[in-house]
């Protein structure tokens, strides 16, 4: 039998680079994510704890 294979370029088999499409104009360190994220949780236990005599519900 044939080996019928389709042989790709070593270098981008089957690969996509997006970041040469497109690049953001608004751009986020990791860093800034992780705190941003400890605020929300911050924010929703505050809420969880306070919110009802602060929202008056």
């Amino acid at each position: 039998m044939v080996d019928n294979k389709i042989s790709m370029p070593s270098g981008m088999g089957g690969l996509v680079r997006y970041f040469d499409d497109y690049r953001s104009k608004i751009e986020f360190k990791p860093g800034h994510i992780i705190i941003m994220c400890i605020l929300v949780i911050i924010v929703l236990l505050m809420l969880h704890a306070w919110g009802n005599s602060w929202l008056g519900v």
